[in-house]
């Protein structure tokens, strides 16, 4: 009987599907991870820009008003000049006559004045100085001249009982005054008289033998009424011989020493070196005042007061030894490094433009320089950062590939990978990263192929099987008969 050969076929796998496809998009800017990456500069800068004009200066005001004296004073006079200097440079400074020290003292603390700065004798005003306050520098010595009649006097306390004009109430010389013999044991009340009487009516008062002795200081020290005092038979200047002992005990005053002959040396008056006490004039400002303003009025002050006299050298005055107010911040830079490089190659109101300006500007510089140098590696670090993170996942299925799956769970395994695959497509690649962004698409194909692997064991292994016992049913021998010979038996 003759039997009919099968061959059966192998059992070919099933065919891995084609993976969802959709072009990769390119482009040459990736203005949204540029965005992300210069922002922080962008915030940094602009925070640096806020802060410098919180901080920066105003434009500095154009009028200022200064408290000087009584008009034709010396410090009146002085306020004159001042205010002819910084009409140079733009400013217009009105100059307000007063009493005196005390009442620009005053006006200064008073936060309703409109006042911004005036001369201020040291030891004026309470002890407890004003915070607001500052001084631009001493601009010079208001000596004490103490003129009497009569035998020599060798002590303050000599002056007891007698008929004192110590000034016009208010005044500094007053004040200066009352403080001396207080230390002497002379107050108001007692048997002294101290009358409210200075300047030139005091001076003509003791020549006319109504008072016993005048506390003369400022204006009414002058060399043409000092002379004449000098000229009068019987009346004397009252020389400090304690004075060094009155410098001590208030730091206010300083000892300085008439040279014999300073007011008229060809009748030699003083016919002696004289000693007395001198508090100084402060330029007093509030502490609102603009840096370039404060630069401006030294300048005046340097020029009005800086020449020599009988008490002082030429260039000794302004100066920041000040007795009485703290030297403000931007005196003492003036006067240890001058005016800023621009306000001396500039003009006033161009300086102090460019001045503000370069406040807003360098902040800026220094924030964006840095910040710019960085945003190259945050751009690239962005847009590689896109990339690598699928990396974790393609890990994590290549890892499961390895296992054991159903059929259902490799096709939701290689639904995953489409899933990653079509989201790398979808991103918006600079071009400069190309080639990272195709090392990736490589590594998906890598781990397609490990998944579709797994797919054809099982089919290689059923088809190998097949093929095996095919060749036994061939080598078989039919039903009843002899075996059938196999190529290579003998």
């Amino acid at each position: 009987m003759r039997h009919t050969r099968v061959i059966r076929r192998p059992m070919k796998p099933d065919r891995p599907r084609p993976p969802r496809r959709i072009l990769a998009r390119f482009v040459a800017v990736s203005w949204r991870d540029l965005a992300l990456s210069i922002g922080p500069t962008v915030l940094l800068a602009a925070a640096a820009v806020w802060l410098a004009v919180k901080l920066i200066q105003p434009a500095p005001p154009s009028t200022l008003v200064i408290s000087s004296g009584p008009p034709g004073s010396t410090y009146w006079n002085a306020a004159q000049k001042y205010k002819a200097i910084l009409a140079k440079n733009g400013i217009t400074l009105d100059v307000e006559s007063s009493e005196g020290s005390a009442q620009n003292l005053a006006r200064l603390l008073n936060p309703n004045a409109p006042v911004d700065v005036g001369f201020v004798q040291s030891g004026i005003g309470p002890k407890e100085r004003d915070e607001h306050l500052v001084s631009l520098g001493s601009i010079g010595y208001v000596p004490l001249a103490i003129m009497y009649r009569g035998p020599i006097v060798a002590r303050l306390s000599d002056f007891k009982g007698k008929r004192l004009a110590l000034g016009a109430e208010g005044s500094g010389a007053r004040e200066l005054s009352l403080a001396l013999l207080k230390m002497n044991g002379i107050v108001p009340g007692g048997p002294t008289q101290l009358l409210p009487t200075g300047g030139e009516d005091a001076a003509a008062a003791l020549l006319d033998g109504k008072i016993d002795a005048a506390f003369l200081s400022g204006d009414s020290t002058q060399i043409p009424v000092m002379a004449k005092l000098f000229r009068t038979p019987g009346v004397h200047m009252y020389s400090f011989t304690q004075a060094e002992a009155y410098a001590r005990r208030f730091p206010y005053l300083t000892a300085i020493t008439l040279p014999m002959g300073v007011y008229d040396l060809g009748r030699n008056l003083p016919p002696e070196d004289l000693h007395t006490l001198a508090p100084t004039i402060d330029l007093v400002a509030r502490d609102t005042l603009h840096p370039a303003l404060s630069d401006l009025l030294i300048e005046a002050a340097r020029e009005v007061h800086g020449h020599a006299t009988i008490l002082q050298h030429a260039g000794e005055f302004p100066s920041p030894d000040t007795r009485g107010f703290p030297l403000s911040d931007d005196a003492a830079r003036y006067y240890k490094s001058g005016k800023t490089f621009l306000y001396r190659r500039l003009p006033f109101w161009v300086a102090s433009l460019v001045d503000r300006l370069l406040v807003v500007v360098v902040p800026l510089i220094v924030v964006l320089i840095p910040g710019l140098r960085l945003v190259p590696s945050l751009y690239g670090w962005r847009v590689r950062s896109r990339i690598y993170r699928w990396y974790g996942a393609l890990i994590a299925l290549e890892r499961s590939a390895l296992g054991e799956h159903t059929p259902e769970e490799r096709v939701e395994l290689l639904d995953q990978l489409d899933d990653i695959e079509e989201s790398v497509n979808r991103m918006k690649m600079p071009l400069a990263y190309a080639g990272q962004f195709y090392v990736l698409r490589e590594h998906i194909g890598f781990v397609r192929e490990r998944l579709t692997a797994h797919d054809a064991e099982p089919a290689a292994d059923a088809h190998g099987a097949g093929q095996t016992a095919t060749r036994r049913a061939e080598a078989a021998p039919p039903a009843g008969g002899p075996p059938r010979a196999t190529p290579g038996s003998a």
